[in-house]
């Protein structure tokens, strides 16, 4: 059974970083695409960034797209989502997810963890 943990979220003031890592536990890592969503109060969940198998494919949201990195370490069993230059309109909860269809396909995505929150303050 797969469980994922994410950490690294925080309060960070506008323009600063943050890096998010989601801890995969179970079998087969690397055979899963894995993704970042988010939420904000009163808002709909956002796909962030989604990347495949390796790190040479990955898609990002035109919002977090140049300031947002999405990598993945398949020794590690761990996703990281990079975030540079935030802004308040960044504040959410941070979601890791996994599928094991295309990383580009949201609604693919069905298992969660718990989330993380980020707040960036202006």
């Amino acid at each position: 059974q797969v469980q994922l943990v994410e950490s690294g979220g925080g309060l960070v003031q506008a323009g600063g970083s943050l890096r998010l890592s989601c801890a995969f536990s179970g079998r087969n890592f690397a055979s899963y695409a894995m993704g970042w969503f988010r939420q904000a109060p009163g808002k709909e969940r956002e796909f962030v960034a989604g990347i495949g198998w390796s790190d040479s494919a990955t898609y990002y949201a035109d919002s977090v797209k140049g300031r947002f990195a999405i990598s993945r370490d398949n020794h590690k069993g761990t996703v990281y989502l990079q975030m540079n230059s935030l802004k308040p309109d960044d504040t959410a909860i941070y979601y890791c997810a996994a599928s094991i269809d295309d990383y580009r396909h949201p609604r693919e995505y069905d298992t969660w963890g718990q989330g993380t929150q980020v707040t960036v303050s202006s």
